[in-house]
Protein backbone atom coordinates (compact mmCIF):
# COMPACT_ATOMS: atom_id res chain seq x y z
CA UNK A 1 0.00 0.00 0.00
CA UNK A 2 1.38 3.12 -1.39
CA UNK A 3 0.29 5.46 1.32
CA UNK A 4 1.15 2.96 4.21
CA UNK A 5 2.90 4.76 7.62
CA UNK A 6 5.83 2.22 6.68
CA UNK A 7 6.21 3.79 2.97
CA UNK A 8 5.68 6.85 4.44
CA UNK A 9 8.91 6.64 7.01
CA UNK A 10 10.84 5.55 4.14
CA UNK A 11 10.56 8.41 2.26
CA UNK A 12 11.09 10.58 5.70
CA UNK A 13 13.92 8.84 6.30
CA UNK A 14 15.38 9.50 2.94
CA UNK A 15 14.58 13.80 3.34
CA UNK A 16 15.77 13.34 6.60
CA UNK A 17 19.30 12.30 5.46
CA UNK A 18 19.51 14.49 2.63
CA UNK A 19 17.67 17.89 4.08
CA UNK A 20 18.29 19.44 7.68
CA UNK A 21 21.91 19.14 7.58
CA UNK A 22 22.96 23.15 7.83
CA UNK A 23 21.18 26.26 8.95
CA UNK A 24 23.02 28.84 7.27
CA UNK A 25 21.78 30.93 5.75
CA UNK A 26 19.18 30.70 8.77
CA UNK A 27 15.49 30.80 6.98
CA UNK A 28 11.98 29.07 7.16
CA UNK A 29 13.14 26.37 4.15
CA UNK A 30 16.32 25.17 7.22
CA UNK A 31 14.01 25.86 9.58
CA UNK A 32 11.23 23.29 8.54
CA UNK A 33 13.62 20.97 7.75
CA UNK A 34 15.66 20.70 10.96
CA UNK A 35 11.86 20.59 12.70
CA UNK A 36 11.37 17.72 10.57
CA UNK A 37 14.45 15.89 11.30
CA UNK A 38 13.92 16.48 15.12
CA UNK A 39 9.80 15.17 14.50
CA UNK A 40 11.08 11.85 12.79
CA UNK A 41 13.40 10.99 15.43
CA UNK A 42 10.90 11.33 17.89
CA UNK A 43 8.65 8.96 16.08
CA UNK A 44 11.12 6.70 15.71
CA UNK A 45 12.58 6.86 18.59
CA UNK A 46 15.67 7.86 17.75
CA UNK A 47 16.26 11.55 19.65
CA UNK A 48 19.75 10.82 21.52
CA UNK A 49 21.55 10.10 17.83
CA UNK A 50 19.50 13.22 16.25
CA UNK A 51 19.52 15.29 19.30
CA UNK A 52 22.99 15.68 19.56
CA UNK A 53 23.34 16.09 15.82
CA UNK A 54 20.59 18.89 15.70
CA UNK A 55 22.66 20.60 18.92
CA UNK A 56 26.15 20.91 17.42
CA UNK A 57 24.53 22.25 13.76
CA UNK A 58 22.48 25.39 16.01
CA UNK A 59 24.55 25.83 19.41
CA UNK A 60 27.14 28.02 17.10
CA UNK A 61 23.93 30.09 15.82
CA UNK A 62 22.35 30.42 19.21
CA UNK A 63 25.56 31.69 20.96
CA UNK A 64 25.76 34.49 17.87
CA UNK A 65 22.37 34.92 17.80
CA UNK A 66 21.71 39.19 17.62
CA UNK A 67 18.44 40.73 18.85
CA UNK A 68 19.56 43.95 16.88
CA UNK A 69 20.20 42.60 14.01
CA UNK A 70 17.15 40.11 14.29
CA UNK A 71 14.66 43.54 14.63
CA UNK A 72 15.32 44.13 10.87
CA UNK A 73 14.81 41.24 8.97
CA UNK A 74 11.60 39.27 7.77
CA UNK A 75 9.41 36.74 9.19
CA UNK A 76 11.36 34.33 5.96
CA UNK A 77 14.63 34.51 8.79
CA UNK A 78 12.57 34.35 11.95
CA UNK A 79 10.69 31.34 11.18
CA UNK A 80 14.42 30.01 10.27
CA UNK A 81 14.16 29.20 14.24
CA UNK A 82 11.46 27.46 14.45
CA UNK A 83 13.09 24.08 15.34
CA UNK A 84 13.46 25.51 18.38
CA UNK A 85 10.17 23.82 19.99
CA UNK A 86 10.74 21.01 18.61
CA UNK A 87 14.84 20.88 20.65
CA UNK A 88 13.24 22.46 23.57
CA UNK A 89 10.34 19.41 23.37
CA UNK A 90 12.95 16.99 23.41
CA UNK A 91 15.69 18.34 25.41
CA UNK A 92 13.69 20.50 28.50
CA UNK A 93 16.47 22.88 27.87
CA UNK A 94 14.48 26.30 27.25
CA UNK A 95 17.51 28.00 25.40
CA UNK A 96 15.92 27.21 22.23
CA UNK A 97 12.69 28.19 22.95
CA UNK A 98 13.79 31.57 25.16
CA UNK A 99 14.76 32.69 21.58
CA UNK A 100 12.06 32.06 19.95
CA UNK A 101 10.01 34.06 22.36
CA UNK A 102 12.29 36.81 22.21
CA UNK A 103 11.59 36.75 17.97
CA UNK A 104 7.68 36.27 18.41
CA UNK A 105 7.99 39.55 21.11
CA UNK A 106 8.76 41.35 17.89
CA UNK A 107 5.24 40.83 16.57
CA UNK A 108 3.47 42.61 19.68
CA UNK A 109 5.49 45.51 18.99
CA UNK A 110 3.64 48.61 17.59
CA UNK A 111 6.34 48.80 14.23
CA UNK A 112 6.59 44.78 13.56
CA UNK A 113 7.45 42.97 10.79
CA UNK A 114 4.23 42.32 9.08
CA UNK A 115 4.49 43.40 5.19
CA UNK A 116 1.57 45.80 4.65
CA UNK A 117 1.34 44.61 1.29
CA UNK A 118 -0.59 41.18 2.96
CA UNK A 119 1.78 38.74 1.32
CA UNK A 120 0.77 35.38 2.37
CA UNK A 121 3.86 34.02 3.49
CA UNK A 122 3.42 36.28 7.21
CA UNK A 123 0.05 33.83 7.63
CA UNK A 124 2.64 31.52 7.69
CA UNK A 125 5.20 33.21 9.63
CA UNK A 126 2.88 34.75 12.09
CA UNK A 127 1.26 31.17 13.02
CA UNK A 128 4.17 29.69 13.22
CA UNK A 129 6.14 31.20 15.70
CA UNK A 130 3.20 33.09 17.95
CA UNK A 131 1.83 29.82 18.30
CA UNK A 132 4.48 28.41 19.73
CA UNK A 133 5.12 31.51 21.94
CA UNK A 134 1.87 30.90 23.37
CA UNK A 135 2.70 26.99 23.57
CA UNK A 136 5.50 27.46 25.60
CA UNK A 137 4.93 30.66 27.53
CA UNK A 138 0.92 30.21 28.13
CA UNK A 139 0.55 34.07 27.45
CA UNK A 140 -2.72 35.43 26.54
CA UNK A 141 -0.97 38.02 25.17
CA UNK A 142 0.32 35.54 21.97
CA UNK A 143 -3.24 34.05 21.74
CA UNK A 144 -4.88 37.31 21.38
CA UNK A 145 -2.43 38.71 18.70
CA UNK A 146 -2.91 35.43 16.56
CA UNK A 147 -6.61 35.51 17.12
CA UNK A 148 -6.79 39.20 15.80
CA UNK A 149 -4.44 38.43 12.87
CA UNK A 150 -6.19 35.71 11.73
CA UNK A 151 -9.98 37.19 11.77
CA UNK A 152 -7.97 40.96 10.20
CA UNK A 153 -6.56 38.40 7.13
CA UNK A 154 -9.02 37.42 4.52
CA UNK A 155 -9.01 35.51 1.02
CA UNK A 156 -10.78 37.20 -1.67
CA UNK A 157 -14.73 36.54 -1.50
CA UNK A 158 -15.51 35.53 -4.52
CA UNK A 159 -12.77 32.35 -4.92
CA UNK A 160 -11.91 32.04 -0.91
CA UNK A 161 -8.25 31.84 -2.17
CA UNK A 162 -5.40 34.30 -1.08
CA UNK A 163 -3.92 37.02 -3.41
CA UNK A 164 0.20 36.37 -3.07
CA UNK A 165 0.14 40.05 -1.57
CA UNK A 166 -2.08 43.35 -2.42
CA UNK A 167 0.44 44.28 -4.92
CA UNK A 168 0.18 40.63 -7.10
CA UNK A 169 -3.43 39.52 -7.00
CA UNK A 170 -2.91 36.30 -8.36
CA UNK A 171 -3.57 32.78 -6.99
CA UNK A 172 -0.44 31.39 -6.70
CA UNK A 173 -0.55 27.99 -6.11
CA UNK A 174 2.58 27.71 -2.81
CA UNK A 175 1.07 31.23 -1.42
CA UNK A 176 -2.06 29.43 -1.08
CA UNK A 177 0.08 26.79 0.90
CA UNK A 178 1.13 29.37 3.06
CA UNK A 179 -2.18 31.08 3.92
CA UNK A 180 -3.13 27.63 4.79
CA UNK A 181 -0.25 26.35 6.65
CA UNK A 182 -0.30 29.62 8.72
CA UNK A 183 -3.63 28.37 9.99
CA UNK A 184 -3.04 25.03 10.59
CA UNK A 185 0.31 26.06 12.09
CA UNK A 186 -1.75 28.75 14.76
CA UNK A 187 -4.66 25.81 15.20
CA UNK A 188 -2.26 23.80 16.01
CA UNK A 189 -1.06 25.82 19.62
CA UNK A 190 -3.81 28.01 20.21
CA UNK A 191 -6.76 27.22 22.88
CA UNK A 192 -9.84 25.80 21.77
CA UNK A 193 -11.85 26.51 24.42
CA UNK A 194 -11.76 30.02 22.98
CA UNK A 195 -14.68 30.83 20.71
CA UNK A 196 -12.18 32.70 18.14
CA UNK A 197 -10.81 29.16 17.40
CA UNK A 198 -13.59 28.04 15.85
CA UNK A 199 -13.98 30.96 13.59
CA UNK A 200 -10.98 30.64 12.55
CA UNK A 201 -11.53 26.88 11.49
CA UNK A 202 -14.03 28.15 9.60
CA UNK A 203 -12.55 30.30 7.23
CA UNK A 204 -9.58 27.82 7.26
CA UNK A 205 -11.92 25.15 6.14
CA UNK A 206 -13.96 27.52 3.69
CA UNK A 207 -10.17 27.82 2.03
CA UNK A 208 -9.25 24.52 1.92
CA UNK A 209 -12.98 23.24 0.24
CA UNK A 210 -11.99 25.88 -2.35
CA UNK A 211 -8.55 24.46 -2.48
CA UNK A 212 -9.38 20.82 -3.30
CA UNK A 213 -12.02 21.94 -6.15
CA UNK A 214 -8.73 22.56 -8.31
CA UNK A 215 -6.82 19.62 -7.07
CA UNK A 216 -5.28 17.31 -10.38
CA UNK A 217 -6.59 14.07 -10.55
CA UNK A 218 -2.88 13.10 -9.79
CA UNK A 219 -3.24 14.69 -5.99
CA UNK A 220 -1.25 17.70 -7.16
CA UNK A 221 -2.35 21.55 -7.22
CA UNK A 222 -1.16 23.50 -10.34
CA UNK A 223 1.53 26.37 -10.27
CA UNK A 224 -1.30 28.92 -10.26
CA UNK A 225 -4.64 27.02 -8.67
CA UNK A 226 -7.15 28.43 -10.52
CA UNK A 227 -5.71 27.43 -14.05
CA UNK A 228 -5.05 24.12 -14.79
CA UNK A 229 -2.71 24.80 -17.67
CA UNK A 230 0.00 25.81 -15.39
CA UNK A 231 2.38 23.19 -14.19
CA UNK A 232 1.83 20.98 -10.93
CA UNK A 233 4.00 22.51 -8.36
CA UNK A 234 5.32 20.12 -5.58
CA UNK A 235 6.21 22.20 -2.54
CA UNK A 236 2.30 23.60 -2.53
CA UNK A 237 1.21 20.29 -2.80
CA UNK A 238 3.54 18.74 -0.29
CA UNK A 239 2.34 21.84 2.58
CA UNK A 240 -0.75 20.90 1.30
CA UNK A 241 -0.57 17.48 2.52
CA UNK A 242 0.45 18.12 5.75
CA UNK A 243 -2.05 20.67 6.24
CA UNK A 244 -4.57 18.06 5.87
CA UNK A 245 -2.86 15.53 7.82
CA UNK A 246 -2.10 17.83 10.84
CA UNK A 247 -6.04 18.78 10.78
CA UNK A 248 -7.16 15.59 10.78
CA UNK A 249 -4.86 14.41 13.36
CA UNK A 250 -5.67 18.29 15.31
CA UNK A 251 -9.43 17.30 15.68
CA UNK A 252 -10.45 20.74 13.33
CA UNK A 253 -10.72 18.31 10.12
CA UNK A 254 -13.04 15.27 9.96
CA UNK A 255 -12.54 11.64 8.19
CA UNK A 256 -14.03 13.56 5.07
CA UNK A 257 -10.86 15.26 3.90
CA UNK A 258 -8.96 11.86 4.05
CA UNK A 259 -9.58 11.24 0.29
CA UNK A 260 -7.47 14.50 -0.32
CA UNK A 261 -4.76 13.70 1.79
CA UNK A 262 -4.15 10.51 0.10
CA UNK A 263 -4.47 11.64 -2.98
CA UNK A 264 -1.56 14.44 -1.82
CA UNK A 265 0.78 12.22 -0.81
CA UNK A 266 0.15 10.22 -4.76
CA UNK A 267 0.92 13.60 -5.95
CA UNK A 268 3.66 13.96 -3.75
CA UNK A 269 5.59 10.87 -4.56
CA UNK A 270 5.35 11.92 -8.42
CA UNK A 271 7.93 14.30 -8.05
CA UNK A 272 10.57 12.87 -5.46
CA UNK A 273 13.19 9.81 -6.05
CA UNK A 274 14.54 7.03 -3.73
CA UNK A 275 17.40 9.42 -3.10
CA UNK A 276 15.31 12.43 -2.07
CA UNK A 277 15.69 14.77 -5.21
CA UNK A 278 13.31 16.59 -5.91
CA UNK A 279 10.90 17.69 -9.90
CA UNK A 280 8.60 20.93 -10.25
CA UNK A 281 9.62 22.73 -6.78
CA UNK A 282 8.50 26.15 -7.85
CA UNK A 283 11.38 28.07 -7.36
CA UNK A 284 11.94 31.12 -4.47
CA UNK A 285 9.10 33.68 -5.24
CA UNK A 286 8.61 37.01 -4.33
CA UNK A 287 5.53 39.23 -5.15
CA UNK A 288 5.91 39.03 -9.22
CA UNK A 289 3.84 41.27 -11.38
CA UNK A 290 2.10 39.68 -14.06
CA UNK A 291 0.22 36.21 -14.29
CA UNK A 292 2.93 35.24 -16.68
CA UNK A 293 5.82 35.59 -14.43
CA UNK A 294 3.97 33.01 -12.04
CA UNK A 295 3.24 30.90 -14.84
CA UNK A 296 6.44 30.49 -16.50
CA UNK A 297 8.47 30.93 -12.97
CA UNK A 298 11.10 27.85 -13.25
CA UNK A 299 11.20 24.72 -11.03
CA UNK A 300 14.38 23.78 -9.10
CA UNK A 301 14.69 20.01 -10.18
CA UNK A 302 17.42 17.99 -7.65
CA UNK A 303 18.01 19.04 -4.26
CA UNK A 304 15.80 21.75 -3.02
CA UNK A 305 15.60 22.28 0.56
CA UNK A 306 12.74 24.29 0.84
CA UNK A 307 10.15 21.54 -1.02
CA UNK A 308 12.63 18.89 0.64
CA UNK A 309 12.14 20.20 3.97
CA UNK A 310 8.12 20.14 3.62
CA UNK A 311 7.79 16.84 2.40
CA UNK A 312 9.74 15.44 5.20
CA UNK A 313 7.10 17.36 7.51
CA UNK A 314 4.54 15.96 5.36
CA UNK A 315 5.50 12.36 5.53
CA UNK A 316 6.20 12.50 9.21
CA UNK A 317 2.92 13.81 9.90
CA UNK A 318 0.83 11.15 8.04
CA UNK A 319 2.81 8.68 9.09
CA UNK A 320 1.78 9.94 13.15
CA UNK A 321 -2.01 10.48 11.83
CA UNK A 322 -1.81 6.72 10.86
CA UNK A 323 -0.34 5.35 13.80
Amino acid sequence: MLNSKDSLIDVANVFAREYGNTILPVNYVRGVSISGRLRLARLLGDEERVISSIEHLVDPVVKQFDMDSIRFVDGSVHSGYLWAHDLTDLTADQKYMDLLVKIADLYLADENPIDPDNRVEDIFFVGALLGRAYDFTNREGYANFLFNYLEQVNPQTNSNLWWHSNSSPYYWGRGNAFAALGFAEALSFLPVTEPDFQESVNKHRAHLDALISYQHESGAWPQVINNPDTYLELTSTAILGYVLARGIRGGWLSQDYSPYLEKAWIGVTNYIDSTGQVRNACAGTGPLSTLLEYIQRPTVEGHDDRSGGFVLWFAVEYARLLL
